[in-house]
């Protein structure tokens, strides 16, 4: 329960986030007493969260990234969030996709939160150009809207993208499909404002 509290409300786990405390058998037997005591919830087989409460509401639903993300660490996989999540949080689309989808190199597994859904969907790895990072986001927002739109990526990931992430994308731009190369590589060479400027 401390480990669960360090990571503080809202925080998603696996059995195996505990492996390193003791034996699965007993991480298995500790989770279920803390889901009866009602200090944690058991979200699916397997899928544990601490919680953040609604003084009105009650429990909320976790952040489908953070049960994405929980999914990942247990099977030692990498998760990145599809093409059209991936230009709605650019701002290149207002549509929000009703389902939480990513692309993972782990197994496919869907994980439905009341009226969410969680998709995890196994992809190949030429789909998985800097997973889990601002520049993984960029180039799934590129391959979403198309050669059509990739001037508005170029001039929305190069504003946003920190110099890291554009180094990051400079080093992945290679991986990626031919026509997206050029944008990748303006977008890694831009100057650009500070994000946080």
């Amino acid at each position: 329960m401390r480990r669960a509290r360090g990571t503080g409300r809202g925080g998603v786990f696996t059995p195996s986030d505990f492996l390193d405390v003791a034996t699965r058998a007993a991480v298995d037997q500790a989770l279920s007493r803390l889901v009866k005591n009602g200090k944690l919830r058991r979200l699916a087989r397997g899928l544990y969260d601490f919680p953040k409460v609604h003084p009105k509401l009650g429990p909320l639903s976790p952040a489908p990234d953070d049960v994405a993300q929980a999914l990942a660490r247990e099977t030692g996989s990498h998760v990145q969030i599809s093409g059209a999540r991936a230009a709605n949080a650019l701002g290149l689309t207002t549509q929000v996709p009703a389902r939480s989808t990513y692309l993972t190199d782990g197994p496919s597994r869907r994980v439905v939160l009341g009226k969410r859904v969680v998709d995890l969907r196994h992809a190949s790895p030429k789909h998985l150009i800097a997973p889990g990072s601002a520049a993984g986001t960029v180039v799934q927002a590129l391959r979403h809207v198309g050669p059509i739109r990739a001037a508005d990526v170029m001039q929305v990931a190069s504003r946003r993208l920190s110099a890291t992430d554009k180094k990051t994308l400079a080093s992945s731009a290679v991986q990626a499909p031919a026509w997206m190369r050029p944008t990748l590589v303006s977008i890694a060479n831009a100057a650009g404002a500070d994000i946080n400027g």
